[in-house]
């Protein structure tokens, strides 16, 4: 029997269930129970997403015997690999020291280095910056400039005949997101625009002049169709303005480069990136439709360059290795996605200045992705994944819905200057921030599993951020809860003792075992100190546990029907230290109103909003 007949057989022997089956099957399990609330996931931007996918749901889906390289680029513009240049950047804004860093970062791996220039004023100092880099191997990219065409054409005049690599920062439509204002006026900017385009399309047409900051709007909270969205519309304000001032599209998005922040929803950030490419080659079609004043249609290509960079908006200051898995997620969502370039961030880069580890680390993590895991090998290796594919579509549908909306109502520049961007990003953020204070959203050594032994305030260094200046808040989800940890810290530098809960265990072993776990977990995340117990057998002993601990918060664990039983434990406790907070774990409904009369000060359980709960914790025991 060859292999062709073995095969045939294998299939008579388990032939093909089709997804009604599926469906039977799974209701059948279900028991009654709803099938959308029980296994359909809606994401925070509303997109439906269900349980399983089949080759049947990706029929009707267009794009899908498109190769890589091919408009509309949903597989990427790679097509025999999926390589991506790895790219550090560095915030040092001394001349020589952030030589000294970049040149380090190069022999040790980095492909391409982001040097801050806010400090060249002059050929010397580009000299110093530069010195020993080779600018037609490694690209550069220039960020924090004040003047981008004066420094341009000093940079112009360094490299002489050498092809530059790399790009400019220069995103005057960024200014405008954060700020609702333009830096000089809209007129100025375009001006300065058109002219960097036409000295690169003079002398240096390998050279990205011009960027779309996408990271602002992630970084700020918005969801991802936001994110697509508004950074379409971003991208094509300036392919307006500069079309206006009479360059053609084909002249302007070949020094275009697009940022886009990488998060950790990992299969939604792949499909991000692919989307993006999909709906730029739209925009770019659009314009190949048009025609200039000789008749001639634009040649403009759909091939964008897309620079990735891990969050900020999910970093954390406590448990700060955490970050290290995080951006491990973000680099590998970032990689498959067909990112051109990442820049992985330093994984303690939120709270304090980046140094030699934390350089090593971020830079480490690409190189194994690309020499240990071969993710550069396969060009799209997210080709054929049915989820992906489909959440794929499902981001262009929404996201240019979005975006069609804002250009019908005026485009980029409208939506932020009435303030209807920002209010629109703001109205997410706040159901992201509720998620994240009941812990829908779990931020691991934050909102959840915190280390109490972790004393973070002393290490955390002054740094100027964005968010003290910009009117588009830059923050970080776990912010909040971080800030009711230092307050803690702060209570103990100050000299006075940190809280301690006692967690007076009883009954029910497995009951009792469980909330003392939610309990710990949910006073460990203001940092509070936690003493467990293996349980009492007598209330008795457990109260005078409680009374020699001197407990500020003694919180009952138990099950439901035996926390009758300990309400005269509260009446001792309170008897013998009035002002200590009585807590039971758990929502006994039934005995609530007996439980308050014998002096229970407060409830937790799953549903309590951990943020406000622990917030009103602090200003009860005077933590300010």
């Amino acid at each position: 029997m060859d292999n062709n007949e073995k095969q045939s057989l294998l299939f008579k022997n388990f032939p093909p269930v089709s997804t009604a089956d599926w469906e039977t099957k799974i209701i059948e399990d279900l028991k009654g129970a709803d099938y959308d609330k029980r296994l359909v996931w809606k994401t925070n931007e509303g997109i439906p997403v269900r349980p399983y996918y089949r080759a049947d749901d990706l029929e009707a889906l267009p794009y899908l015997d498109t190769m890589p390289g091919e408009a509309p680029c949903l597989r990427g513009v790679k097509t025999k690999n999926n390589d991506w240049i790895i790219r550090q950047d560095f915030e040092e804004a001394d001349p020589q020291l952030a030589n000294q860093l970049a040149r380090e970062a190069i022999s040790k791996g980095a492909q391409a280095v982001g040097l801050n220039i806010q400090n060249i004023e002059k050929d010397s100092d580009l000299t110093k910056l530069l010195d020993g880099i080779d600018l037609e191997i490694i690209p550069v990219h220039f960020f924090n400039g004040s003047d981008y065409p004066a420094f341009f054409e000093m940079l112009l005049g360094y490299a002489g005949n050498a092809k530059l690599k790399g790009s400019l920062d220069f995103d005057p439509l960024s200014w405008l997101l954060l700020y609702e204002r333009f830096h000089k006026s809209a007129e100025v900017s375009f001006d300065r625009a058109a002219k960097l385009i036409n000295l690169a399309r003079e002398h240096q047409p390998g050279f990205r002049v011009i960027s779309v900051n996408c990271q602002y709007t992630h970084n700020a909270g918005a969801n991802m169709v936001q994110e697509l969205a508004f950074g379409l519309s971003h991208a094509g304000e300036y392919l307006n303005a500069l079309t206006e001032k009479g360059l053609k599209a084909e002249e302007v998005v070949p020094h275009m480069l697009f940022t886009v922040a990488v998060g950790s929803s990992y299969f939604m950030e792949i499909a991000k990136l692919r989307a993006f490419r999909v709906m730029w080659n739209k925009v770019i079609e659009a314009y190949a439709s048009k025609t200039d004043k000789a008749g001639a249609k634009t040649t403009a290509t759909s091939k964008m360059f897309i620079h990735t960079i891990t969050s900020n908006w999910n970093k954390s200051i406590y448990d700060p290795y955490v970050n290290m898995l995080r951006t491990t997620t973000e680099a590998m969502a970032a990689s498959i996605g067909g990112a051109d370039s990442l820049c992985v961030t330093t994984f303690d880069n939120c709270f304090k200045k980046p140094d030699d580890f934390g350089y090593r680390m971020a830079r480490n993590q690409q190189i194994i992705l690309k020499q240990e895991a071969y993710f550069g090998k396969v060009a799209d290796p997210a080709a054929g994944s049915y989820y992906i594919e489909k959440l794929t579509h499902e981001l262009v549908q929404h996201s240019w819905q979005l975006f069609a909306g804002m250009e019908a109502d005026g485009g980029f520049v409208k939506a932020v200057e009435t303030g209807w961007l920002r209010e629109s990003i703001e109205e997410v953020c706040r159901k992201r921030d509720q998620d994240i204070a009941a812990r829908k959203r779990v931020f691991v050594g934050t909102n959840q599993y915190a280390n109490t032994a972790e004393r973070m305030l002393d290490k955390v260094e002054p740094r100027a951020q964005l968010s003290d200046m910009s009117v588009l808040r830059q923050y970080r989800g776990p912010q909040a809860f971080e800030a009711l940890r230092m307050a803690v810290e702060n209570h103990a530098k100050k000299g006075f003792d940190i809280p301690n809960v006692f967690l007076f265990t009883f009954g029910n072993p497995v009951m009792r075992k469980a909330r003392a776990t939610f309990s710990g977990n949910f006073f460990g995340v203001a940092g509070y100190q936690v003493i467990d117990n293996l349980g009492f057998s007598d209330i008795k002993d457990g109260v005078q546990a409680a009374t020699d601990a001197k407990a500020d918060i003694v919180v009952f664990c138990s099950s439901d029907e035996e926390y009758l039983d300990m309400a005269a434990a509260t009446k001792m406790i309170k008897e013998k230290s009035p002002k200590t907070i009585v807590v039971v774990a758990g929502n006994p409904k039934d005995i609530i109103g007996q439980l308050n009369e014998a002096g229970v000060d407060q409830y937790i359980h799953v549903r309590t909003n951990v943020l406000e709960s622990l917030t009103r914790y602090n200003e009860i025991l005077g933590i300010i």
